[in-house]
């Protein structure tokens, strides 16, 4: 199965990635995952169900380990159809 993952981290800086936007970017970008979009009000990264999911656990630990006061974060199912 594959997986989509977008998510932003919280409180928001508009002058400078947060130390906890950084956490979460670095966490996505190690995990091996395809489709990796960064951006200043969200983030999204597709891969197996696997990686996705263990990258999701680590980027809630180390963003909230940095600061992140709150984690939005939405999981689709890509690739399959609908039965």
């Amino acid at each position: 199965m594959r997986l989509r993952v977008e998510f932003t981290t919280e409180p928001f800086d508009l002058e400078e990635a947060p130390d906890h936007a950084v956490a979460a970017r670095e966490v996505i970008q190690k995990a091996q995952l395809e489709a990796v979009d960064v951006g200043p009000f969200g983030n999204t990264a597709e891969g197996e169900a696997d990686r996705v999911l263990s990258a999701v656990t680590a980027l809630l630990r180390d963003s909230l380990e940095a600061g992140a006061t709150r984690v939005t974060l939405q999981v689709n199912v890509i690739g399959q159809e609908a039965s």
